[in-house]
């Protein structure tokens, strides 16, 4: 029995009238394969290059003086390399899709649904993305947050309205006795002498308001508090000699943004001469001097108080002169 053309499905009479369907499937499966290899291939050119340097480190600062601060910024460029990845890939199907299926006529595409690898593909895939995330960073938090039982150096960094006092401590915790000191004045910028490629421990508290303890090229920051609670934080050694500006990253009052200090980076011999002619009595200048440093900050300026000004008096009277 012969089936009448109006007896046959519209199904049927799609497929015999597109006799080239096969080919253009492979040639839609050769066009997919070349996207992703196309964007593997992006990814691998990404990754082997400086791509922090040739991006501005997407926002990120660059130029860490410790191993943690390097670590964060590789964690930042990767995943923005993968943000990168994967919208170029979805950008590319995007794309790919108005082209494939702009509107020839009035009949539809053949519509996709129950694809059960296509559906695995967009649920699953995106867990291992965000789980891939998560592992790194938690590893990379772990890491920069753990500190050790015996640091090489530990500093008893203090936060008062408005500046900062560094004591050279023989041991962790408040039971430890400080053994030098240094103490920032509205005149002078304290100075924080460390030593490279040694471990250091900061030990964090503050006699007033919550302040935070921020050298910017650390890439690292940390709030510094009053009463009982200690914030502590280790960096397993500094990487490169040299004068960094040191800052209050917590808005703590009038002079919150002249709240200074300076970090001076020195061999671990410089930074032995240091501590013993603090010991011997000497101030932070002249121990300064006796190393060959510098005796006073450099990448920062004491912040005028105005204090001999009559700050609200136009006519420049003395202050509290009254009538």
């Amino acid at each position: 029995m012969v089936a009448r053309s109006s007896d046959v499905r519209p199904s049927a009479v799609r497929h015999s009238a597109y006799p080239g369907a096969g080919g253009r499937r492979v040639r839609g499966a050769g066009r997919l394969a070349g996207l992703g290899l196309g964007g593997a291939a992006l990814l691998v050119l990404l990754t082997g290059c400086d791509v922090g340097a040739a991006f501005g480190g997407f926002g990120w600062p660059q130029g860490g003086i410790t191993p943690e601060a390097n670590r964060m910024y590789d964690l930042w460029i990767a995943s923005c390399v993968a943000a990168l990845a994967v919208g170029v890939f979805v950008w590319g199907l995007i794309f790919w899709c108005v082209v494939r299926y702009r509107k020839r006529g009035n009949q539809l595409p053949v519509q996709t649904r129950y694809n059960l690898p296509m559906e695995f593909l967009y649920t699953i895939a995106p867990i291992l993305i965000v789980s891939v995330l998560f592992y790194y960073t938690a590893i990379v938090q772990t890491d920069v947050g753990k500190t050790s039982r015996n640091p090489d150096v530990t500093v008893e960094v203090v936060a008062f309205k408005w500046n900062w006092q560094f004591n050279y401590r023989d041991g962790q915790g408040v039971e430890a006795n400080t053994v030098a000191s240094v103490l920032g004045t509205s005149e002078v910028i304290p100075i924080l002498v460390l030593p490279s490629d040694r471990s250091i421990r900061f030990e964090e508290t503050s006699r007033d308001v919550i302040h935070s303890f921020w050298v910017p090229e650390m890439l690292f920051k940390r709030d510094v508090f009053p009463g009982t609670i200690r914030n502590v934080f280790e960096v397993s050694k500094l990487e490169g000699e040299g004068a960094y500006v040191g800052r209050c990253a917590e808005l703590c009052g009038t002079y919150h943004a002249f709240m200074n200090f300076e970090l001076r980076v020195v061999t671990p011999e410089k930074y032995d001469q240091f501590i013993a002619a603090k010991q011997d009595g000497r101030s932070t200048q002249e121990a300064l001097t006796a190393i060959g440093e510098d005796p006073y900050a450099t990448t920062t300026e004491p912040f005028d108080t105005r204090r001999t000004d009559a700050n609200f008096n136009p006519d420049k009277s003395a202050t509290g002169s009254g009538s």
